[in-house]
């Protein structure tokens, strides 16, 4: 992993085709924003929607 220098990633376009991926399909790619969308969603499930104030 690069800290603010050359990314092949980036060069390749691999990191837009996940952004455009995530942005179209609503799902995210990296695992904190997954994990963060399940628990969303678990919460929800059990206290239902009305929980953010």
């Amino acid at each position: 992993m690069n800290k603010g220098g050359f990314s092949w990633k980036r060069l390749l376009g691999i990191t837009a085709a996940k952004q455009n991926f995530a942005r179209k399909t609503g799902i995210p790619t990296s695992k904190s924003g997954l994990y963060n969308k399940i628990g969303r969603m678990v919460v929800q499930a059990i206290f239902g929607k009305g929980t953010r104030r």
